[in-house]
């Protein structure tokens, strides 16, 4: 898998994969990334890439043409491009997993009052919001789903059994989980987790799993 970037802050999204889960994915070659500052592409004298919007409105518009040079220089015949923004379709966990069996996705990361729409129209795939707020800009957007999609792709996690009972999997959003000690500030482990009934322990945890959905996605 191949995660382009499109943004007008490199710098910042680089160290995201200089740590941890991401970066040894890249070690073992199950993951690449490109990062592309579309300014470079502007063909203004002073790189100038935004704007007023037309109809007038408070803040400024990034224009089309950068936007689309950048695509066009590292687009490939499989590319999925993908644009973010407060107005588009919410990311879940589906999508996550869906986009994991891609070979290349361009995340074109929105800044200032976001995109001219001409250019959301004739170069995105699929576009993106992560919830219901505003950002600064898009970089932030495109790392969590790229994180998320990464993490399903086969052989990024060390244990692929993790994926199987986390939030989201088969509707539900996971159960609560303890560990050592058994007793913290007077509370303790429900006693079903410490007895080795492994069809127990399922069915305790399935309980709680629908308990919390219900509580928090009532």
């Amino acid at each position: 898998m191949k995660f382009t970037y499109l943004t007008l802050f490199p710098q910042i999204m680089r160290c995201y994969f200089e740590d941890s889960i991401l970066k040894r994915a890249i070690q073992k070659g199950l993951l690449q990334t490109e990062f592309v500052d579309f300014r470079e592409f502007s063909k203004d004298s002073h790189k100038k890439v935004d704007r007023p919007k037309a109809g007038g409105g408070a803040g400024m518009l990034l224009t089309p043409q950068p936007i689309a040079d950048a695509i066009k220089s590292v687009r490939e015949k499989e590319s999925w491009v993908i644009f973010t923004t407060p107005a588009g379709k919410r990311f879940n966990q589906k999508d996550a997993k869906r986009l994991a069996l891609k070979k290349n996705i361009i995340f074109v990361s929105g800044r200032y009052e976001g995109f001219d729409e001409r250019v959301v129209e004739r170069y995105a795939d699929e576009v993106f919001s992560i919830g219901d707020f505003v950002l600064t800009g898009g970089e932030l957007a495109s790392l969590v789903m790229s994180d998320a999609i990464a993490r399903n792709i086969r052989g990024v996690l060390g244990n692929e059994e993790s994926l199987v009972e986390e939030s989201f999997e088969e509707g539900l959003l996971e159960a609560p989980a303890f560990t050592k000690p058994i007793e913290f500030e007077g509370s303790k482990i429900p006693s079903e987790f410490l007895k080795g009934n492994h069809a127990k322990i399922t069915a305790l945890k399935n309980s709680m799993a629908l308990l919390r959905t219900r509580y928090y996605r009532p």
